[in-house]
């Protein structure tokens, strides 16, 4: 199968649940294209999927090699009267089907959301047992009971810190989108250096003012500025000097003596330096990130990386000795040519330098990353191992479970989990995957999320390309009357 250029199609009759079904689809074709229609002929071929609707009967047709196989189900309520239901069990006959034609079953069953932490913690507030939470969510999602462990184990932790969000202050996220060089699993929105340079000083330029309008807008609205957050890119791929202009522009405009976190990930070893890594220190930052994904030299230069595993251990090693205290580390499982072994002895070298989190992604492999041309849908069970293993290995050492989130297209279906020693948890990554407080963007690419009081949330993207945040800054900044109405209903909403 070619998972790039044939697209499977997926007929949907009588339902319009497309979404759904395709992140059902992609847990196991997770590299997988579809083309959907409700025409019936377009079910053509050696493989294709038919979800269909009628009435009480959801059924679903799966051919695959030629070799359909189809499941049926007699609803208690009618499509119409309860999509919802309809919805998640049509998906559940396609899941079980694939499950059954392909001897896989899925380490989160049919649970498709991002953050399935969120779920556990409703759960807990609607006052349900352990027992009972367990029982629920086996029963609706046939989640593992090792990953439901796992997501109930974060939630005990990151519940207390949620009970603790001021949901009338903001975050702050500034970025930064340029790295040295692009990383062949990476899809962010992010420049390399070589090309961007010369755009530096227009850039720093409209984020500083940028900045300024921000900061104006929450001082005349009132608002407390709760956790501020430097991300990319890699923001320590630019000078010492602009760091310090950009860094100096958030110290002149946000009241940063209240503020509960102050993040910079430093990211790339190789950018790092000592004089940024003081820049840092000296304008607020209490928390860096040093980020090596791997200290596998030969899996480095396969990633596009151009540094070493030592040269990330000195990295890590610099940033204790300018006098941080609070420090992250990010490692991914599953990258091209990391063996069950490599990846342990990473994990074993990190722990011993003991920062003060560690965060363990799963490899994702998305469109806009080269490694998506090479189509890779499994590993064998190996990336699974090595998450497990990370599991194992962390909580032994006394760091704890208190963000996750997942995404599509991970490997085996898995997800990202950050670890941390009690009391270091970073609020700013609970608070981005909880969406309960708003989070205010500044710079290329950056996503503001205006959370209103009673729920309802609004984002505001920034312009992905730096020529064009920089040409189109005056419109940009005419999507702040937005942040102006929420942050003033914000403050003005009754506090608990």
């Amino acid at each position: 199968m070619n998972q790039i250029n044939d697209k499977m199609p997926v007929i949907l009759i009588g339902n319009s649940f497309k979404y759904e079904i395709e992140a059902t689809l992609k847990l196991f074709f997770n590299a997988e294209r579809f083309s959907f229609s409700d025409n019936i002929a377009d079910a053509a071929g050696s493989r294709y999927v038919i979800a269909q609707a009628d009435g009480e009967r959801i059924s679903a047709e799966v051919m695959l090699d030629g070799k359909p196989v189809r499941a049926e189900k007699i609803l208690e309520t009618p499509v119409g009267e309860d999509k919802d239901t309809a919805e998640h069990e049509l998906c559940r006959l396609i899941y079980h089907i694939l499950s059954e034609r392909l001897g896989v079953r899925p380490p989160w069953g049919l649970m498709t959301g991002i953050r399935p932490v969120k779920k556990v913690i409703d759960c807990m507030r609607e006052g349900l047992t352990k027992e009972e939470i367990f029982r629920k969510l086996t029963d609706k999602y046939e989640i593992t009971p090792k990953k439901l462990r796992l997501a109930y184990d974060t939630a005990v932790n990151q519940l207390p810190i949620l009970d603790r969000i001021d949901s009338s202050a903001v975050s702050l996220y500034v970025s930064i989108p340029f790295c040295p060089t692009r990383c062949s699993y990476c899809s962010f929105v992010s420049h390399s250096m070589a090309s961007a340079v010369k755009l530096m000083p227009e850039y720093v330029d409209a984020l500083c003012r940028e900045l300024a309008v921000i900061g104006n807008i929450v001082r005349e609205t009132g608002i407390k500025v709760d956790t501020i957050y430097f991300g990319g890119g890699t923001p320590t791929s630019i000078s010492a000097g602009d760091l310090r202009t950009i860094m100096e522009a958030v110290a002149k405009n946000f009241d940063i003596a209240d503020v509960r976190e102050y993040s910079v990930e430093a990211g790339r070893p190789d950018t790092i330096t000592e004089e940024k890594l003081r820049v840092i220190k000296e304008l607020g930052a209490q928390r860096i990130s040093v980020n090596p994904q791997t200290l596998n030299d030969d899996v480095l230069k396969v990633i596009g990386r151009k540094h070493s595993g030592e040269d990330a251990i000195k990295a890590f090693e610099a940033a204790r000795k300018i006098g941080f205290t609070n420090i992250n580390t990010d490692l991914i499982a599953g990258l091209p040519t990391e063996s069950y072994e490599s990846f342990c002895n990473t994990l074993e070298r990190m722990t011993e330098l003991d920062p003060e989190s560690i965060t363990v992604h799963t490899l994702t492999i998305k469109r806009a990353a080269d490694l998506f041309e090479n189509g890779i849908s499994d590993t064998g069970g190996t990336v699974g191992k090595m998450v497990d293993h990370s599991i194992e290995r962390l909580m032994a050492s006394g760091y704890l479970p208190y963000y996750m989130y997942r995404q599509k297209n991970t490997l085996d279906n898995l997800e990202n989990v950050g670890y941390a020693k009690k009391g270091f948890e970073s609020y700013y990554n609970i608070f981005i995957m909880d969406e309960t407080q708003t989070i205010l963007g500044a710079g290329c690419a950056a996503s503001t999320k205006l959370v209103y009081p009673g729920g309802k949330i609004t984002r505001i993207h920034n312009y992905k390309f730096p020529y064009e945040y920089i040409s189109r800054f005056d419109q940009l900044m005419e999507k702040k009357n937005e942040v102006i109405e929420c942050l003033t209903k914000i403050r003005s909403a009754p506090q608990k």
